[in-house]
C-alpha cells in the first residue's frame, strides 16, 4: 500500500495520499476529475466496468490498475461513490483493505453501519459519506459530509478542490442520515410532483390544477417539467435511494409509505437518454405511472 506520510496511510489524507475511486459513473469521475485537477494521483479499476465508464474514467485522468484488488494493494484511500444498491457489493470487493475507506453513497444509516463491519472487519477504517450538490466541477461546488472517527482525517484530500468536505459527528450514519433527510425532499417531491399530475390528468383537472399553481404556487408547472426530465434520465439511480430513505424513516419510527411510493414513480418512469424539461418528455413519464390494467373511475 502507498504511504501518504510519515505517518502512514492513516495520517491526515492531503495531497500526497494515493486515491482509489469506485467506481467513475457521472458523480464518481467528477470528483477523481477535480481530484487529479489539483495534482492528487487517482487510481480506478476497469474491470467489469462499461466502455462509457472506461470513457469517463480516461476523461478524467484516472490510472487504470485493472481490478479492486488491485487497486486495494497500491493506495491510501478509498472512495466509494456508485448506485445505493451496489455500494455493498463495492465494499466486500475490496474486503481486507487496510487504509480508509470512504462510502460517499446515498444510503441509510443502518447500511453505513453494515458497510463499516465489512470494512473494520478486514483491519480499514470506515469514513461515512454523503455528497449533497451537483458533479463537481471548478465553477460548480458541491458538499461532501463526513462522519466517523477519521472523518477528519479525509479533510485534506479535498483541499484546493470545488468539493467542500464537512466533517458532521464522530459517528457512523450520521453523514448519511443528513444525505437521506435531504434528499427525501429535494428527490422525493419530484416523485410527489409526477404522482399529482397523473391524479390530475387521470381526473380531467391538469389544466385546472395548473392555472391555480400560476396564481399561488408559480414555480410547481415548471418543477414539474423538470422533475420529468429527472425522472426520466436519472430515476433509475434514485430508486434504491428512495429506499433506503424509506428506510431510514422506519428505523426513526416513522411511516415507511411516501418514499416506497417515490421508488415506485422512479422505478416506472422511461429511460431516456436526453429527456427534456417539456411536455413531451413529461408524457412520456406520466403514460408509464398508472399500474397495469387499471382503468380510472367513470365520471
Amino acid at each position: 500500500m502507498a504511504n501518504s506520510t510519515d505517518g502512514g496511510p492513516l495520517a491526515p489524507a492531503g495531497g500526497g495520499a494515493v486515491t482509489g475511486l469506485l467506481h467513475p459513473g457521472e458523480m464518481g469521475a467528477a470528483v477523481g476529475s477535480v481530484l487529479r485537477a489539483s495534482g492528487r494521483m487517482v487510481l480506478w479499476a476497469s474491470s467489469g466496468r462499461s466502455a462509457e465508464s472506461r470513457r469517463r474514467a480516461e476523461l478524467a485522468g484516472l490510472e487504470d490498475v485493472g481490478t479492486a484488488e488491485e487497486l486495494s494493494r497500491r493506495v491510501d484511500v478509498i472512495v466509494s461513490v456508485c448506485p445505493p444498491h451496489a455500494a455493498l457489493d463495492v465494499a466486500r470487493s475490496v474486503a481486507g483493505f487496510q487504509g480508509i475507506f470512504v462510502d460517499a453513497n446515498a444510503v441509510s444509516p443502518t447500511t453505513a453501519r453494515e458497510l463499516a463491519a465489512v470494512i473494520t472487519a478486514g483491519g480499514g477504517r470506515f469514513v461515512d459519506g454523503g455528497i449533497i450538490g451537483p458533479p463537481p466541477a471548478a465553477d460548480n461546488p458541491t458538499r461532501l459530509y463526513l462522519s466517523g472517527t477519521d472523518a477528519a482525517l479525509i479533510i485534506g484530500l479535498f483541499n484546493e478542490t470545488p468539493v467542500a468536505a464537512r466533517v458532521v459527528s464522530d459517528e457512523i450514519g450520521a453523514a448519511s442520515a443528513l444525505k437521506m433527510v435531504y434528499a427525501a425532499w429535494s428527490k422525493g417531491t419530484a416523485a410527489l410532483l409526477l404522482g399529482i399530475r397523473a391524479v390530475a390528468r387521470a381526473e380531467g383537472v391538469e389544466p385546472t390544477l395548473l392555472d391555480e399553481w400560476r396564481d399561488s404556487l408559480p414555480e410547481l408547472p415548471g418543477r414539474s417539467l423538470g422533475a420529468a426530465r429527472s425522472a426520466s434520465t436519472k430515476g433509475w439511480r434514485w430508486v434504491a435511494e428512495m429506499e433506503e430513505i424509506a428506510s431510514t424513516f422506519a428505523a426513526a419510527g416513522l411511516p415507511d409509505g411516501f418514499h416506497r411510493a417515490a421508488a415506485w414513480i422512479f422505478d416506472r418512469s422511461p429511460r431516456l437518454e436526453r429527456g427534456q424539461a417539456d411536455e413531451q418528455t413529461l408524457d412520456e413519464v406520466l403514460a408509464l405511472l398508472p399500474q397495469p390494467g387499471h382503468r380510472p373511475e367513470a365520471h
